[in-house]
């Protein structure tokens, strides 16, 4: 890979990084406060994580400027690397068919992200 690519990938993962320390502050303060519950508190976290990735796929996408489906691929499987991690390594606890579903889908979106990065950077 490029250094241009290393470093867009590199992008994407720290906005990805900063981004889930803003919303896990903003969901803490929705389910002390707001219409968060019990109930419905996991599809607002699948929703937020949905756009999590999406935003830093654009930003890897914007700032590598091309081979979009290559970078919002590697910022994907670096953010579902991380979460392997911290719950099979740290926690002991396999990943289910159901949360691999959800992180195929968390690639995806990182991938369509990318690929509308690129795009947009190519328009400019």
């Amino acid at each position: 890979m490029k250094q241009k690519q290393m470093m867009a990938i590199l992008y994407g993962w720290i906005t990805i990084v900063i981004l889930l320390i803003f919303s896990s502050a903003l969901l803490a303060v929705f389910i002390r406060f707001m219409f968060v519950t019990k109930e419905n508190i996991f599809t607002v976290s699948l929703i937020i994580g949905l756009i999590i990735l999406f935003i830093s796929g654009l930003v890897s996408g914007l700032k590598g400027k091309e081979n979009g489906l290559l970078l919002g691929s590697v910022v994907g499987l670096g953010c579902i690397g991380m979460t392997f991690f911290i719950q099979y390594v740290g926690l002991n606890v396999p990943f289910t068919w159901t949360q691999t579903i959800y992180q195929i889908t968390y690639i995806l979106a990182a991938i369509t992200g990318s690929v509308l990065g690129v795009n947009l950077s190519n328009k400019s």
